[in-house]
């Protein structure tokens, strides 16, 4: 299929759907700083072979969606959250199955607080829990803080703004695995090059969390899955396991040796866990 432009309340969002509108809908929400492009197509079209109707979209300040000045994005967190349920209206499609990863795995546990009736189940891939909650969570490695705080890039340089983003992904991988940096360095031209005005993904570095849920976790109800790499440097695998616990009878899959993201080695693993999790719905 094709890149679909929608409008929801005003905002302007780029979409691609994936696979027969009739089948069961998953709707990906992929973390801040990144566009649909990271929930890769060949994974899309894993799903969707699978049975499934898959939609992924850009972000507001990514990709070929809406752009704000920057550092005056004009929305907060949860107006994020909004987009989400916005993509949905736009299919109309009443609920889905959605799927986040890193900060959209926590923009999809909102929307099932806030929004219960949109969600036929949760998977949330490399993410942490969108609310407090009792249990201590284990910080950052120190080689990803060492990064984050040390790293220089020009925005206004494209080459230095790949080289910045392949070294970030490097990062997040984990360091256990071999990491592809011809396919990454790829990808990450790939989304550079598409966008309307990359440098406005900065807005993300400082949004406010706007209205947040003032739920617990543990009143969530639908089917939960929690995936989480067991060498994630940003969400350790104690976030993981956090969510598992709080969240009434999630399941945890940990990914061996993973990082922070949707690798492309997990790709089988992680698509065969999710038919099954949302064919659990169909089967009543």
């Amino acid at each position: 299929m094709s890149e679909h432009m929608i409008d929801t309340d005003g905002v302007a969002l780029c979409t691609e759907p994936f696979g027969d509108r009739s089948d069961p809908p998953i709707l990906l929400i992929m973390g801040t700083g990144a566009s649909m492009l990271w929930w890769e197509e060949g994974f899309c079209r894993m799903l969707a072979e699978g049975g499934r109707f898959v939609i992924r979209y850009d972000h507001r300040d990514t990709g070929r969606s809406v752009t704000s000045e920057l550092g005056r994005p004009g929305y907060t967190g949860a107006d994020l959250v909004g987009d989400a349920v916005g993509v949905l209206d736009a299919y109309e499609i009443p609920a889905a199955h959605v799927v986040g990863v890193s900060a959209g795995g926590a923009f999809a546990q909102l929307v099932a607080l806030d929004h219960a009736d949109r969600v036929l189940s949760l998977v949330l891939i490399s993410t942490s829990r969108a609310v407090p909650g009792d249990r201590e969570l284990p910080s950052p490695t120190e080689e990803f803080v060492r990064f984050v705080s040390s790293a220089q890039v020009d925005w206004s340089q494209t080459a230095s703004v790949i080289d910045y983003l392949v070294d970030y992904a490097r990062v997040l991988a984990g360091g256990w695995r071999l990491f592809d940096e011809t396919a990454v360095r790829d990808l990450v031209r790939r989304d550079v090059e598409r966008a309307h005005n990359f440098a406005a993904v900065r807005n993300h570095d400082s949004l406010e969390d706007g209205r947040q849920s003032r739920e617990s976790l543990s009143s969530i109800a639908v089917p939960t899955l929690v995936i989480h790499g067991t060498a994630d440097p940003m969400f350790p695998f104690g976030h993981g396991e956090a969510l598992a616990e709080e969240i009434p009878a999630a399941r945890l899959l940990a990914l061996e040796g993973a990082g922070h993201g949707v690798d492309r080695a997990d790709w089988e693993t992680i698509v065969r866990a999710v038919i099954a999790h949302t064919a659990a719905d169909e089967q009543g």
